[in-house]
This record gives C-alpha cells, sequence and structure tokens, in this order.
C-alpha cells in the first residue's frame, strides 16, 4: 500500500488539512445546529429527509447509548487512541488512496471527539427515512468515517496479491 511517498513534510500537510477541514466544517454545522433548533426539533425537508437535533451518547448506531454514562469514557479514550494511530500513520509514506482514507478517518473522529468531550454526546442532524423506518440519525462526521473507511477498504483491496494478479 505504500507506493507514493508521503515521508516529507510538503506531501503531508494536504492531509492534516483535509482532516483539519472536515472537523471543523462538522464542528460548524452542529454549532448551527445547537445555536438555531431546540433538542429533538424536527424540520421536514423532502419525503425521505429531515433535518433534526438529536445527540448519541453511544456509538454508531447508538451502540451502548443507554450504558449508564461509562461510555463516554470508553469511546473518548478509544477516539484519542485512533487519532495517534491515524496521526502516526499519515506520517509514513502511503499511496494517496490511503493517505485520504485516514485524513477521511481522522476528521470524523475528531469532529466526534469534540462532541463527546464538550457536550457529552455527539450531535446529530441528518435523518433518512422511508415510511415509518429511519436510518439512525448521523452527521459530517460519520460520512467522513464512513468514507475513509470504504476507501481504505479499496486501498487495501486495490493491494491484494490477487487484484495484483489480475492487472
Amino acid at each position: 500500500m505504500r507506493t507514493a511517498p508521503n515521508d516529507s513534510p510538503s506531501r503531508r500537510w494536504p492531509w492534516f488539512t483535509l482532516a483539519c477541514v472536515m472537523a471543523l466544517a462538522d464542528q460548524l454545522v452542529k454549532e448551527i445546529v445547537h445555536a438555531q433548533m431546540s433538542f429533538g426539533q424536527v424540520i421536514p425537508l423532502t419525503p425521505f429527509f429531515n433535518w433534526v437535533y438529536t445527540g448519541n451518547t453511544g456509538a454508531a448506531f447508538s451502540f451502548l447509548a443507554e450504558a449508564g454514562g461509562w461510555q463516554r469514557y470508553l469511546f473518548l479514550g478509544l477516539a484519542l487512541v485512533v487519532v495517534v494511530v491515524l496521526v502516526v500513520q499519515l506520517c509514513k509514506p502511503l499511496s494517496r488512496l490511503e493517505a485520504c482514507a485516514y485524513s477521511l478517518i481522522l476528521g470524523g473522529a475528531l469532529g466526534n471527539t469534540v462532541d463527546r468531550l464538550a457536550r457529552g454526546y455527539v450531535v446529530d442532524y441528518l435523518d433518512i427515512y422511508w415510511g415509518e423506518w429511519h436510518w439512525p440519525a448521523f452527521n459530517m462526521a460519520d460520512i467522513a468515517l464512513f468514507a475513509g473507511v470504504l476507501m481504505f477498504a479499496m486501498a487495501l483491496w486495490r493491494e491484494s496479491p490477487a487484484f495484483k494478479r489480475s492487472e
């Protein structure tokens, strides 16, 4: 996976910038939601999409959301470990795809970690639904995390021996 050198500071700064821009954009939107909406408020925008203000004390899909509070510290600790690991990884030579993946994951992790530190929960504001079925609400940081994981999977797939044999 280490195909395009990313080992000089001039090659690394765009990836750290991308991570910071994602985290800051996420925090900006969350702050607007927090300032302009009441907690629990729903603004219907289309027949399948609402703008909402809700909070998630758990992880993805509200995993451990009702655990009693200790999960906040667990998720903060895990997020901080992930942030350190990603920063270290971004300092190594990486392919562009892998560096972009790590940057998006880092930006998303930072965005949601700031929420956990500042509010005790992650602000979610995007609600996609069909009829009565609603996907769990999410935010821009979650989108960055998801996109980063997909890109990382693509980078792994591209570097797999099976893929290289077929070229």
